[in-house]
């Protein structure tokens, strides 16, 4: 971050030319080196999650977030990239470099580079909060993933899962001093139990936990109703910030999509079109699952393990 904001000195001085190879890339370079860098970690904090690396993450994502907004807000480089946009310098530029040009002058508009001093203060903390409460609402998903688990006793509930799910569970529950078979809601276990377990109220009882990690029928301290909340109360006041109707609009600016009414039309078509096909295969599989594995009736948690069979 220090590297970077010397750099950032020094290209927006007035004698530093508008250039591709003078100003453009080598604020390419400095910030494709720290995006790399921050990629690894936060990479790290979702895949491998424990409490050094949580804490490290969480103390740098104020800071790297405030850089990324003083980066989109910068005036000067703003002029630099509007500069660089002038049909003299630009005509002559292969289209890739044409694009990170349009693309960074597009970046600077949505990251509040034209608000008002007052507006820039408030986007910047919206930013910053944005940020935190998405991190926050990630590792309360990975926190209410890793609460639950099961340890299956008697071998017979077990029949129909594949003998190498079932030494992973033995090797899970014997980690932990147990005997038995230790079943969890992370893929690995989950996917397979669901698939293949003849036993129906196991199946249903890890689809309830799975479907309703982190939500009010967990734990108080894991519920992220209340952050979801506030995300799209902090989405509209951003997106209003810069002139948006909503945060869709602002959403689909760097997006193929020209307005949220096109999004959504694409979706409501696609649906009408996929469903009679759907309806096709819902019933083959709920009339399969009626004679063949005598269910009364297809519930969520039977369809994976019907469809298998």
């Amino acid at each position: 971050l220090a590297q970077n904001r010397a750099e950032i000195l020094r290209l927006t001085k007035r004698d530093t030319a508008a250039t591709w190879s003078d100003f453009a890339e080598p604020l390419e370079n400095a910030n494709e080196r720290l995006w790399r860098a921050w990629g690894a970690v936060a990479h790290l904090h979702a895949v491998d999650d424990n409490a050094p690396m949580r804490d490290a993450y969480n103390d740098n994502l104020p800071k790297v977030t405030r850089y990324r907004t003083e980066l989109e807000q910068n005036l000067d480089l703003y002029e630099k990239f509007k500069a660089l946009r002038a049909p003299s310098e630009f005509d002559s530029l292969p289209r890739a470099r044409r694009k990170i040009v349009e693309n960074a002058l597009r970046d600077f508009r949505l990251g509040g580079a034209e608000l008002e001093r007052e507006n820039k203060l408030r986007f910047a903390q919206i930013q910053e909060e944005l940020a935190a409460l998405e991190a926050k609402f990630s590792e309360n998903v990975l926190d209410a993933t890793n609460a639950f688990s099961l340890t299956v006793t008697e071998r017979a509930e077990l029949t129909g899962i594949p003998q190498d799910v079932l030494q992973a569970a033995a090797e899970a529950a014997r980690k932990e001093g147990r005997d038995g078979w230790k079943f969890t809601l992370h893929a690995p276990s989950l996917g397979p139990l669901m698939k293949y377990a003849d036993n129906r109220g196991l199946r249903e009882s890890f689809y309830r936990e799975h479907v309703t990690r982190a939500s009010e029928f967990g734990k108080a301290e894991l519920d992220n109703t209340s952050i979801i909340k506030r995300l799209l109360e902090l989405r509209n006041e951003k997106a209003q910030l810069l002139g948006y109707r909503s945060f869709a609009e602002y959403s689909l600016v760097p997006k193929m999509a020209d307005s949220p009414k096109a999004a959504i039309d694409f979706l409501e078509d696609l649906a009408a079109r996929a469903r009679p096909h759907a309806r096709r295969d819902y019933a083959e599989l709920e009339s399969f699952a009626r004679a063949e594995l005598k269910l009364d009736r297809l519930e969520a948690w039977d369809i994976a393990f019907a469809s298998e069979r």
